[in-house]
């Protein structure tokens, strides 16, 4: 009993769809990339309340980021721009500090700072804070919900992102599997289809990047893929310039695999074919390490601890990936499409990939130190989590990888039957039998009992009598047609039986078929691997935001309501007081008198006292003085130390007309 191999186009559809679902999933619950620069700090203060309106405004940010001419929008209360729009360099030795100018003469309310950039490993990052001039007040500005790397512009270049890497890995695998390991498979043509088809696969996904990249980093838009002044803008960046230098390569690189499929698999010289097989590695370890070189160029690699050393590690890690999971590739097709591989070839890969995955490991190691740092960081992070699954997917793929080799260890050598050399017409004409006709395999009982014998003596008598010039007259080309369509399908029946006729071969195709599935989802978890912020810069980033524990929550000002009624006319209203950083040490006091219906009212005097009575300090005066109408201020209130404190206000509306009132607040 034979067992029938499943199609490989219906196989590879089923890895397709696969992917397509696995990186769909991934790229939906995968927030916009956030990479490792972060704000951590700004003049005004995210929430500061100013007496007057400062001249400029001021962006920390923990590392080196590309600003564009509209990257920090400062807005009014009513929406419009109140900054100059011209950014500022401030940076100084490793403080990294921007600024943006604003207009004279801007009015009291609440002010948006809206800041947008491009993190020095490729990736978009964005966020807005408020502060007021004079008083807090009610805005109209809505920000945009989608971050920036979101939406379908972000999904599509995730998807470009993902079939580089699948391009990458094909191209360069497949080469390297044809050289190294079936030298003959360079003039077997599902081979080469594979191998051009990732050429092609890699081309267009850079080209979908190159143009995809504005609207990434920028608007969101994907109409404004094709604004020629974005492209130029993207074309000067880091990433531009890598997505350029990868189009380049790959000019190089198809050169490199016409010769490989051309003269290469024409030679028959075995000297001329060495020496043509030495050139061909040479020229295409360095171009292959040129095209690793631009990923590495343009994200973590680029960033961070030791970008000297993480650069060339990331390369020898791209080219182990494309090695192992290429090569996986092209020796699937082989065994699907040309059955006649041999037993040496699958043996040499074999080795081949054990030898990745030994350098997988090592620099697998150098990058999970650098990118991740710690034990907590490996569970408590995206980056961490997703790592694990990666190596869990890389141990699943090794543990099939076993059994690939237990498998090839029991292969026997091909029948020499339907298996000629490279140059047989028979075998070319088998190599390009269109696989629609695997439906017609039923006819294999007629045809193979005579009658398919009869019709070819009788297709070979008429064709001799039919020839042009001779007496038998034109054979009916309807009927010789359908002859040639009954042969090739008893051809492609026949190859079926022989493929399927050998266990031990088809073992190892279903063995190899589940690796690659594997491999799909390996490389999709990858994909998302690389635009996800590193554990090691998430991790630290938490902990300058909690580093001092409670004390971090003081640089949000403390804000107070106090109602007030002092009997008189106009007696009655509400005192509204600020107190910024609202913590020991200097703080500066704002105070805010308002009618009930929300209007400034003018007092004759108002007055301030601050007493922590668990300690017995105080009371400690506070005189303020009057900024503008309904609005008092006082700078340098010094708290002395934290604890509850009472802050007393005492209201005067008329000579005879006033009241205190109190609140305790928690102050450090």
């Amino acid at each position: 009993m034979t067992t029938t191999a499943p199609r490989l186009g219906n196989a590879l559809a089923r890895l397709l769809i696969l992917a397509a679902a696995l990186l769909g999933t991934l790229l939906a619950g995968a927030a916009p990339a956030s990479a490792h620069a972060a704000l951590t700090g700004s003049d005004p203060k995210d929430g500061a309340v100013v007496a007057t309106a400062p001249k400029e405004v001021n962006l920390t940010f923990s590392e080196q980021v590309a600003m564009s001419a509209d990257s920090i929008r400062v807005l009014d209360p009513a929406g419009r721009r109140a900054d100059t729009g011209e950014i500022r360099d401030l940076c100084s030795g490793s403080v990294v500090r921007y600024g943006v100018g604003l207009r004279a003469g801007l009015p009291d309310g609440t002010y948006t700072v809206a800041w947008q950039a491009v993190s020095a490993d490729s990736h978009p990052v964005a966020g807005a804070f408020t502060f007021s001039i004079g008083a807090p007040s009610t805005t109209s500005v809505a920000l945009p919900d989608q971050a920036p790397g979101g939406g379908l512009v972000g999904v599509l270049y995730g998807i470009a992102r993902y079939l580089a890497y699948a391009g990458f890995a094909v191209l360069v695998g497949g080469g390297a599997f044809v050289l190294v390991c079936w030298p003959r498979g360079a003039s077997v043509r599902p081979v080469q289809q594979t191998v051009v088809r990732g050429w092609l696969t890699l081309t267009g996904a850079t080209l979908a990047m190159l143009l995809l990249r504005h609207p990434y980093t920028g608007s969101g838009k994907l109409s404004d893929a094709f604004d020629l002044a974005g492209l130029r803008t993207v074309l000067e960046t880091k990433t531009g310039a890598a997505l350029t230098s990868r189009l380049l390569l790959l000019g190089a690189a198809a050169l490199f695999v016409a010769v490989l499929f051309g003269a290469y698999a024409r030679r028959t010289d075995p000297k001329e074919k060495k020496d043509l097989s030495f050139g061909l590695a040479l020229g295409g370890t360095v171009v292959a390490a040129g095209i690793a070189g631009t990923w590495a160029l343009a994200e973590h690699a680029s960033t961070g601890l030791q970008p000297g050393v993480a650069m060339p590690v990331d390369i020898l890690h791209l080219l182990a990936v494309a090695a192992w999971l290429g090569g996986l590739t092209v020796l699937l097709v082989a065994l699907y499409r040309a059955p006649s591989v041999e037993r040496s070839a699958v043996e040499r890969f074999s080795k081949v990939a054990l030898g990745s995955v030994a350098v997988l490991a090592a620099t697998g190691l150098y990058q999970s130190w650098r990118q991740v740092g710690s034990w907590s960081a490996l569970t408590g992070t995206r980056y961490g989590q997703l790592l694990l699954v990666k190596i869990g997917l890389v141990a699943v793929l090794i543990g099939i990888a076993w059994i690939s080799r237990r498998w090839t260890r029991r292969l026997a050598e091909p029948s020499p039957v339907g298996t000629a050399g490279p140059e047989t017409p028979a075998v070319d004409g088998d190599l390009d039998l269109d696989e629609d006709l695997d439906r017609d395999e039923d006819l294999d009982g007629d045809l193979g009992q005579g009658r398919g014998k009869d019709e070819d003596k009788d297709l070979g008598g008429g064709s001799e009598a039919g020839a042009p010039g001779g007496a038998g007259g034109a054979v009916d080309p309807v009927r010789a047609a359908q002859l040639a369509r009954q042969r090739a399908a008893v051809a492609t029946a026949r190859r079926k039986r022989e493929r399927d006729a050998d266990p031990e071969r088809t073992g190892l195709r279903r063995s190899v078929l589940t690796e690659a599935a594997v491999a799909v989802v390996l490389l999709a978890v990858t994909t998302v691997l690389t635009s996800t912020e590193p554990g090691r810069t998430a991790e630290e980033a938490g902990r300058s935001a909690t580093a001092s524990g409670p004390a971090a929550v003081p640089d949000r000002p403390i804000d107070i309501r106090l109602p007030f009624d002092t009997g008189g006319v106009d007696g009655k209203g509400v005192v509204r007081l600020s107190l910024d950083p609202g913590r020991t040490g200097a703080n500066a006091l704002h105070i805010f008198v308002e009618r009930p219906n929300g209007k400034p009212l003018d007092v004759p005097e108002i007055k301030v006292a601050l007493t922590l009575e668990a300690k017995g300090v105080g009371p400690l005066p506070v005189a303020p003085d009057r900024i503008q109408t309904g609005h008092w201020s006082a700078s340098g209130v010094q708290i002395p130390m934290p604890g509850d404190w009472k802050i007393q206000v005492t209201v005067r509306t008329s000579e005879i007309d006033q009241t205190t009132i109190d609140k305790n607040v928690k102050i450090g």
